[in-house]
C-alpha cells in the first residue's frame, strides 16, 4: 500500500478497534446498572431507562478511551492482517 492509503488504513483501523472495544465493555457493564432501584421523587420509567443506556455506553467509550482492557489492539491488529491479505 502507498504511504497515505496505510496510514488511512491504520486510523480507521484504530477507530474500529476502539469502537469495538468500546462496544464490549458497554455490554459487559449494562447487567452491572440493569437491576440498580432508583426511589426518590423523579425515579425510574422509559425515560430513566433510556439515559442509563446511554451513560453505560459513555462509560464503555471512557474507560476504552482510557486504555481499555486490551481489545482494540489485537482488533486493529486482525483487520490490518486481512487487508494485507487482500492486497
Amino acid at each position: 500500500m502507498p504511504g497515505k492509503t496505510m496510514e488511512a488504513a491504520q486510523r480507521a483501523a484504530k477507530k474500529a478497534g476502539e469502537e469495538f472495544e468500546a462496544l464490549f465493555i458497554s455490554e459487559m457493564l449494562a447487567p452491572v446498572f440493569k437491576d440498580l432501584k432508583t426511589d426518590g421523587l423523579f425515579g425510574g420509567g422509559s425515560g430513566e431507562e433510556i439515559y442509563r443506556s446511554m451513560m453505560v455506553q459513555e462509560y464503555g467509550k471512557a474507560v476504552a478511551k482510557a486504555g481499555g482492557v486490551g481489545i482494540a489492539e489485537t482488533v486493529q491488529r486482525e483487520i490490518l492482517k486481512m487487508q494485507e491479505m487482500q492486497s
